[in-house]
């Protein structure tokens, strides 16, 4: 029976009935077909992408295009998985029908079933408008990184008095203007915990303890796929691929430089009318 991708009603059905939500972060077509393979509930092409695929610092030179032509690969690789797009810095908090134009050339062109959007009640104008348009919005509270160097770098949020208060009015608010979720990053377990109490929509935890709905990992993390991987508190490691990775390119270097690589077995022979052919082209002996 063909998989068919999870809805913003679903997911709250299964907050409601205690099913937690796999979420995995991916951006291309093979970790998005691995993905959907070990049956994850969501993919996020999250504007991490930036740091992890593109080399950045930061996610504030993630451009609309790289959005959609990263979804595109990871609806190619995950077609029967929802797939939620991160909207990247400067392209919302802006006028209304720029806005919406942005969300959906992310859900037209590169084929996403939602946005994510970072922020709290500032944005509940927006988040009513693309809902109300049928774009469906994730949102993002706590540790915003498109803010980054606003805030000063990657702080744990939710500890003073001040700061709680608002992370639990932001939360209401975003549900009240539609968002189907929340994710929560690097907030403390016990607020986490607080806000998936106060909404009935589900939380996504990255950093916020055990008291969400679900947890969102990112793909290299999880397997270590990269080179210099910094070891993360709230990241649990389940493969090193990448020290396979380079042990395995080491190798390959290594048989180029000896000759061990290629082998005989590695080539394509000639047949025999045709290998008597180029034998007589090749030592002057005429073609017989």
């Amino acid at each position: 029976m063909t998989k068919h991708a999870l809805t913003p009603p679903r997911l709250k059905t299964m907050k409601q009935q205690g099913a937690r939500i796999a979420m995995m972060t991916a951006y291309d077509y093979p970790s998005a077909q691995l993905s959907e393979e070990a049956e994850v509930d969501v993919i996020l092409v999250g504007d991490s992408l930036g740091n992890v695929v593109l080399g950045y610092d930061t996610t504030v030179p993630v451009t609309l295009n790289d959005m959609i032509y990263h979804t595109r690969a990871v609806m190619r690789g995950a077609a029967s998985t929802m797939i939620v797009t991160d909207m990247p810095f400067a392209t919302y908090r802006l006028t209304p029908q720029e806005t919406l134009r942005n969300a959906a050339r992310i859900m037209q062109e590169g084929g996403a079933h939602a946005v994510k959007m970072e922020g709290g009640a500032e944005l509940s104008d927006e988040i009513k408008r693309l809902t109300e348009a049928g774009i469906p919005v994730l949102g993002h509270l706590g540790l915003t990184p498109q803010s980054v160097l606003q805030i000063g770098g990657y702080k744990i949020q939710g500890k003073a008095e001040k700061e709680i208060e608002k992370l639990l009015s932001d939360a209401k608010a975003l549900e009240a203007a539609g968002a189907f979720g929340i994710v929560l990053e690097l907030v403390t377990e016990p607020i986490a915990e607080a806000i998936t109490r106060a909404v009935g929509i589900p939380t996504i935890g990255i950093g916020a303890g055990r008291g969400c709905d679900g947890q969102v990992i990112v793909y290299h993390d999880l397997i270590r796929y990269g080179s210099n991987i910094r070891d993360k508190r709230f990241v649990k490691t389940y493969a090193d691929v990448g020290a396979a990775i380079r042990t395995a390119i080491g190798e390959y270097v290594q048989d180029v430089k000896t000759g061990a690589f290629p082998e005989e077995k590695h080539g394509f022979p000639l047949d025999g009318d045709s290998a008597r052919l180029l034998e007589g082209k090749l030592y002057g002996g005429g073609v017989q």
